[in-house]
């Protein structure tokens, strides 16, 4: 999946969670992408958080310490 459709979709799921004490909505952002998003995508998007790519939300890249990393393939 291209670095951008990552970036747009995590930061849909960090929209939503905004509205959320930051506590919660960090957990929430990480639980929501733990749960629903295949490995390959977490492994994407946490190298693209490395990368230090632009235009993730600041509750993604808070939530990235607990979003759970693939083991590599």
């Amino acid at each position: 999946m291209s670095p951008d459709k990552l970036i747009y979709m995590a930061n849909q799921i960090a929209t939503f969670f905004e509205s959320k004490p930051h506590a919660e909505g960090v957990a929430g952002t990480a639980a929501h992408i733990n749960d629903f998003w295949e490995p390959r995508m977490r492994r994407q998007l946490l190298a693209v958080i490395e990368e230090g790519r632009p235009g993730l939300r600041p509750l993604v890249l808070d939530a990235a310490q607990e979003i759970r990393r693939p083991a590599d393939a």
